[in-house]
């Protein structure tokens, strides 16, 4: 009786913390009459026009157009924060070199640092070595390991593995790239999977660099792409498309948290050693 007690409590939370998103995916197929008219998330009947609208939306390009802009930012970004966060993490974790502690302080300085502080400087570098309204801006910062909370999070995860793992690769002559990728990457393998995500859900859901970067319709990325629904007053008569928006763009959101699941939850609550 007290374990049914405890599902139907957790049935329930479940429920209060999934309608909301129920409640916008049938909202998406409501009339703008109806979304106002009604709490219940199940349309009176469906109508697709509207997803065809926000698909086409109201520029000469699709909201596939948008996708490709974004992968084509999320995608280097992702891969360049994971190489150069594992690479930074594995010297901090694992070797001694000169000013080994100054440099730990920075790192630890730019993580703290409000993000805010490094727009103008940001903007002003990039345009003036020309690059404005191009995705470098938003792609190279990542291969310099830009999030210092990758790198701690990365070192925390390489201190739980046992040294004597690289010391039993290099008797079987591994050498330092071969011991991290072939020994130690499997063992935080949690915690590469998580920054990917992060990583991934960040810059989907990144609004202000990409407005401050991008200037051209043509290559805005899917968040821009969401405020051209909106007019220039920041109001709409349109909510059923702006909501079906809104949920087209959260599908490659939800499938990555949905395929990678295991391993980030795993990632961001392991203690020990993970793999």
């Amino acid at each position: 009786m007290k374990k049914l007690s405890v599902y139907l409590i957790i049935t329930a939370v479940a429920a209060v913390m999934l309608y909301p998103l129920l409640w916008l995916l049938g909202a998406s197929f409501k009339s703008n009459s109806e979304i106002f008219s009604s709490v219940w998330f199940i349309p009176d009947s469906i109508d697709l026009s509207i997803w065809k609208n926000a698909w086409e939306t109201a520029t000469p390009y699709t909201m596939g157009h948008y996708f490709i802009n974004t992968f084509m930012i999320i995608i280097p970004k992702t891969v360049f924060a994971v190489i150069s966060s594992v690479l930074a993490a594995y010297g901090f974790a694992r070797f001694n070199f000169p000013l080994k502690r100054l440099f730990s302080s920075l790192l630890l300085i730019g993580m703290l640092m409000p993000a805010i502080v490094k727009i103008m400087p940001m903007f002003l570098f990039w345009r003036d070595t020309g690059l404005l309204d191009t995705y470098i801006p938003l792609v190279f910062p990542a291969l310099l390991a830009e999030e210092g909370m990758f790198v701690f999070i990365l070192i925390r995860f390489f201190n739980s593995v046992p040294r004597e793992f690289d010391e039993a690769a290099r008797i079987d002559g591994c050498g330092t790239m071969r011991t991290l990728f072939l020994v130690l990457l499997p063992c935080i393998k949690p915690a590469v999977t998580s920054i990917a995500v992060f990583t991934f859900l960040w810059t989907m859901n990144d609004f202000l660099n990409p407005l401050i970067i991008i200037q051209s319709v043509k290559k805005y990325p899917l968040s821009l792409a969401l405020r051209l629904s909106v007019d220039s007053t920041g109001q709409s008569y349109e909510q059923c498309k702006i909501i079906a928006v809104s949920v087209i763009g959260l599908i490659p959101s939800i499938t990555v948290f949905a395929l990678a699941q295991k391993k980030f939850v795993k990632g961001i609550t392991a203690g020990g050693l993970s793999g």
